[in-house]
């Protein structure tokens, strides 16, 4: 049997990155269901539904580095989006929808390259009592910054920094790919912090044009501080044509105030937001929520929540009618509460 030359140097090959390089891959992933009930929506409409990713997201990921020496190291993620009550994928369908990147790392940050989150997306996240999940999440008011307010962006090309001192430093640039110009749908954004110890503070910006340059920008100031017995989360948001879940916020100051209570082998959850629409349209909106999470072990959690939406718009309005929804969904009406187990692996 004749073998080709590739084929007699790949041994050879294989030993050699065995030798100068050592590298690890990992398999892991969420399955998160939960029992929702809606109600609220237009014309008295309700549902009461089984629903993928309540609290966080169901997802199926891959991801790993390699040292290449001299504190230099290459690294990946792969991360699809799965509707567990369905077995059918998440973000639309697409392959890995929830990240898929590589890039390199060391002393001087990380750059990466690929689908990643929004900087403001980040502070979000890590700032919102609920972890923008369940009926309290934070998105049901307030846009995560991303083309049409989604949390994530494409063609993204990212340079992120963590010092020892707390210093945060993310900056992105997400190209638009359209032809005959880079203006279209191009995307950029940054955020400064300082994280150390009880302390949280971060400023994001971040800027997305659409398909006829036309710019949307969100400035996202979140903070926290850890006392011990609780943390208190604070955010303010000014909105200039970022949208949530579809509705355009023309010119919106937000501002969301909770809390976190650690309380046995559980913590308990309570944030209020305030949307000041400063449109002539004047479309207020207001949320109050409460949930807590039961932890059984490190993976596996028990959780519960509810929340309502006080809107000036009428329920079905085409804007100005915000919806409580979850970690996936936008919801149906002004008013929810679920209830769900969840297991990371």
């Amino acid at each position: 049997m004749k073998l080709g030359i590739h084929a007699l140097f790949l041994p050879l090959s294989l030993a050699a990155g065995s030798v100068w390089s050592q590298s690890s891959s990992t398999v892991y992933g969420l399955v998160d269901l939960g029992f929702v009930r809606e109600s609220g929506g237009p014309h008295g409409a309700s549902a009461t539904k089984l629903t993928s990713g309540v609290a966080s997201g169901s997802r199926l990921g891959f991801r790993g580095t390699e040292d290449l020496g001299d504190g230099l190291a290459a690294f990946y993620v792969l991360e699809m989006g799965i509707n567990a009550d369905t077995g059918t994928l998440g973000q639309g369908g697409l392959g890995f929808g929830r990240q898929s990147l590589v890039g390199l790392q060391g002393g001087f940050g990380s750059v990466s390259l690929g689908r990643q989150y929004t900087p403001v997306a980040l502070i979000q996240t890590e700032t919102d009592p609920f972890v923008t999940g369940m009926a309290g999440t934070s998105a049901n008011l307030i846009s995560a910054g991303g083309a049409g307010g989604n949390n994530r962006m494409d063609n993204t090309l990212r340079y992120a920094y963590t010092g020892k001192s707390g210093l945060t430093v993310d900056l992105v640039y997400g190209f638009g790919e359209v032809n005959d110009s880079s203006r279209p749908k191009r995307q950029f954004g940054a955020a400064i912090g300082y994280v150390n110890g009880p302390v949280y503070v971060k400023l994001g910006h971040h800027n997305v044009n659409d398909a006829k340059s036309v710019p949307a920008k969100i400035t996202y100031l979140g903070a926290k501080y850890d006392f011990g017995v609780a943390t208190a989360h604070f955010n303010y948001v000014v909105n200039k044509g970022s949208a949530v879940f579809g509705l355009v916020n023309a010119d919106s100051r937000d501002v969301l105030v909770g809390v976190s209570v650690p309380y046995g082998p559980g913590r308990f959850m309570a944030s209020y937001i305030r949307k000041d629409d400063k449109t002539r349209a004047n479309l207020d909106a207001n949320q109050v929520a409460l949930g807590y999470t039961y932890f059984l072990s490190k993976r596996t959690s028990l959780y519960a929540s509810v929340a309502r939406i006080h809107n000036t718009a009428p329920a079905g309005a085409s804007t100005g009618f915000y919806r409580v929804g979850n970690a996936t969904e936008q919801g149906l009406g002004s008013r929810a509460y679920n209830f769900g187990v969840r297991h990371a692996f």
